[in-house]
């Protein structure tokens, strides 16, 4: 991998977790609560539900657990089978995701605010969105850029505060470029959740922030595919 394919591959990480932060801002506020990337959370509120506290819908859990799943699986067959063929799975990836997250949109459509009582639509957006996550998640899991899973930032933030000055921990690897990944991809999810947020709460339909959502990622696969890869060398 190039350099410059690999700043392009860690910049398009960086987005995709400002995207995860939209996501997550529309789920949590209009579809639950409930989590479509960040499974644990979504499996403790499972768990809460089935225990009976108040405010959490063990349906609205399952739909997205079982719609990630689904999604996990998918990405994997379809990224897979791509690579093996020597194409862009990435991009492909990326524009698959982008195309769950805009039906998703399109099903949340008669959706109109964050306090509506969950109905079998909130439920099928909800699978919607975490099947596009799953495969997102998959996705991320290739990609194997360090501290930028683009669904989670638990580990990133210890590594950021374990390997600092503070807490000057030497089994964990430091260095300004692995820092300043750890302090983007805590600031991605930040900003993505109160851009998402923001916008919910500045009366933009929860479809409308899925359907930028999706068109964010699309352009992220776009860019990501005009940036040159180095050419397998020919047989001599």
């Amino acid at each position: 991998m190039t350099a410059k394919h690999e700043a392009a591959l860690t910049t398009a990480m960086v987005a995709l977790t400002v995207t995860t932060g939209m996501v997550e801002a529309v789920s949590f506020l209009t579809l639950g609560p409930v989590f479509t990337a960040v499974q644990t959370g979504n499996t403790l509120f499972l768990g809460f539900a089935v225990a009976g506290a108040g405010g959490f819908s063990a349906v609205a859990s399952t739909a997205s657990l079982v719609g990630f799943a689904a999604g996990a699986l998918l990405g994997a067959r379809l990224e897979s089978g791509i690579d093996v063929r020597g194409r862009q799975w990435f991009v492909v990836a990326l524009v698959g995701e982008s195309v769950l997250l805009g039906i998703a949109g399109l099903v949340a459509w008669e959706i109109e605010r964050l306090d509506e009582p969950l109905s079998s639509r909130h439920y099928a957006v909800a699978a919607l969105v975490a099947l596009a996550m799953g495969m997102r998640s998959v996705t991320t899991l290739r990609a194997s850029v360090a501290d930028l899973p683009t669904t989670r930032v638990t580990r990133a933030m210890t590594a950021l505060f374990g390997a600092s000055p503070l807490g000057l921990d030497t089994k964990i690897p430091s260095g300004a470029g692995v820092e300043l990944r750890r302090a983007a991809s805590v600031g991605a999810m930040f900003a993505g959740g109160l851009l998402g947020a923001w916008m919910l709460h500045e009366a933009v339909r929860p479809p409308v922030v899925l359907l930028v959502t999706a068109a964010c990622v699309m352009a992220i696969a776009l860019g990501f595919g005009f940036v040159p890869r180095r050419r397998a060398p020919q047989p001599g």
